[in-house]
């Protein structure tokens, strides 16, 4: 499926946290004196994994909270990643901000050490729902970050946000995303809360100290989510991301939805090179201790065939406002899409759920709120 030249995109999990949001469920550890033997276990990864010849045009630190290493550590992580994985100078470099931990002065020296894409973690403008979601930072803290990004020279930055909070109503989202226009940020992340096993929300929910949003309210919230940037200016190019148009779409993450190989650097990282998956382990001990004896820190991997690669073509297909290419599908499955599917099509069409053409199939808005769903019927269709 990918060109034998595709540049490959390099994500480094930073797994470290001064504190865990109530709704997260990615690995960190809170311990922040052990960042220097992590840096250390990381750059062996980093030899270990790059091959001669292999290229990458995207850089992605993520987390955890990123923003607590130092501007020198992460031109360490910059410099091991330009000379293991080839990463050109024009690359998308995009680094994650926690607002409580961004200063100018910091952002100033990230910038010099190449990265030109910030993304904020804001996820609300409202304290009362920063609160609720366990986040460190106030909505002041995430309006002066994004200040800072600007004052540091940023001009591709992003911002994230959470919607689908309890009682949260159209008019409280409206605000939220209000706010984050007229920061006139290049790129949104918008994220329908979810509740993820073993997190303080999750316990909180099922111990019913709450109730969540229904799926009417939700969906209600995502339609003017949709409605609400376009008039603004937005393009909707994949279910929870918008960009000012084509231009500034998040390349690095295009890459998880169209096939195009990634490495993941760090604990409990991913990384993907059609058709093996891997994963490294969720533990920042076991991932040192291995790279101290010279071995790969994977936990698992597994080869997708060929329906598993169709399924998922399905789906990452769909999450994107360009939808399934019909042609590239012929060619990689040697199958005529519309034909194939047609019955469960028909069916979308007159729900005004996908709208197909003779050379893309996509999702409206409304057959977005119905992936899921759409996906697992034709999946059935498979033999």
């Amino acid at each position: 499926m990918e060109k034998a030249d595709t540049a490959a995109g390099i994500y480094v999990h930073i797994p470290f946290c001064e504190r865990k949001c109530r709704y997260c469920d990615f690995y960190s550890e809170t311990n922040t004196q052990r960042i220097p033997e992590f840096l250390e276990a990381l750059k062996k990864e980093m030899q270990l994994t790059g091959v001669p010849g292999m290229t990458s045009d995207t850089l992605y630190i993520g987390g955890g909270t990123p923003s607590l290493l130092t501007p020198k550590q992460m031109g360490k992580i910059v410099d091991w990643a330009a000379m293991c994985f080839n990463l050109g100078a024009s690359s998308e470099m995009t680094l994650e901000i926690n607002p409580a931990t961004a200063s100018t002065r910091d952002l100033q020296d990230y910038a010099a050490f190449g990265f030109n894409r910030i993304n904020i973690g804001v996820q609300s403008f409202n304290d009362q729902n920063l609160a609720f979601l366990g986040r460190k930072h106030n909505s002041q803290q995430a309006l002066a970050a994004v200040q800072a990004a600007k004052e540091a020279g940023f001009n591709n930055i992003g911002i994230d946000l959470i919607y689908g909070l309890p009682e949260q109503t159209p008019g409280s989202w409206k605000k939220d995303l209000m706010q984050a226009i007229r920061l006139g940020p290049k790129h949104l992340s918008c994220y329908l809360l979810t509740y993820e096993p073993h997190t303080p929300l999750y316990d909180d929910m099922q111990a019913s100290r709450f109730a969540p949003l229904s799926d009417l309210h939700a969906a209600e919230l995502f339609r003017m989510t949709h409605d609400f940037l376009s008039v603004a200016g937005y393009e909707h190019y994949e279910i929870s991301n918008f960009s000012r148009g084509s231009r500034w779409r998040a390349v690095h993450n295009q890459k998880y939805w169209n096939f195009v190989p990634y490495i993941g650097l760090g604990p409990a990282a991913h990384s993907f090179r059609l058709p093996e998956r891997w994963w490294n382990h969720r533990s920042l001990d076991r991932y040192i201790e291995e790279l101290q004896n010279g071995i790969k820190p994977r936990s698992e991997e597994e080869v997708l065939n060929e329906e598993q690669q169709m399924i998922e073509a399905l789906y990452l297909g769909l999450r994107q406002l360009d939808g399934i290419d019909l042609e590239v599908f012929q060619q990689n499955f040697s199958m005529d899409f519309k034909l194939y599917f047609h019955t469960a099509l028909d069916r979308f069409e007159a729900e005004d759920w996908i709208e197909i053409d003779d050379r893309h199939c996509r999702l409206t808005v409304e057959g977005m709120l119905f992936l899921d769903r759409i996906v697992d019927e034709l999946v059935e269709l498979i033999d």
